[in-house]
């Protein structure tokens, strides 16, 4: 069974040059990916599909008001109001202050999970 990558990002397109952003994919390219460009189109997949194996997060997703970090903190809600653990992750932003915040919300998540 193929394991499903989230890929959250407004521009790069994770087939672009023989899938070469997905060097930042957590399980590898050898993936189904779903592509979504925002916030809402991120809810929705989940809401929807369920979690998926794994997500690649960017943080400025362009014109939208909603950020990566945005996303990940409604996914961090997500897993606590479900009690489910958090998918592997992986980040491919170009913000470094973006992709830190990102990832520290992460680590309280698991250090909390771990109580």
């Amino acid at each position: 069974m193929t394991k499903t990558l989230l890929w959250l990002d407004d521009w790069r397109d994770p087939y672009k040059n023989n899938g070469e952003w997905l060097m930042f994919s957590p399980i590898g390219r050898d993936v189904d990916v779903v592509w979504v460009t925002n916030y809402m189109e991120f809810v929705d997949y989940i809401m929807i599909y369920g979690l998926p194996d794994a997500i690649c997060f960017d943080h400025d997703l362009g014109s939208y008001t909603e950020t990566g970090y945005d996303c990940a903190k409604w996914i961090v809600n997500y897993c606590l109001d479900n009690d489910k653990s958090l998918p592997k992750y992986g980040m491919q932003s170009a913000n470094p202050v973006g992709r830190k915040n990102i990832e520290g919300l992460f680590l309280s998540f698991d250090k909390f999970k771990k109580k």
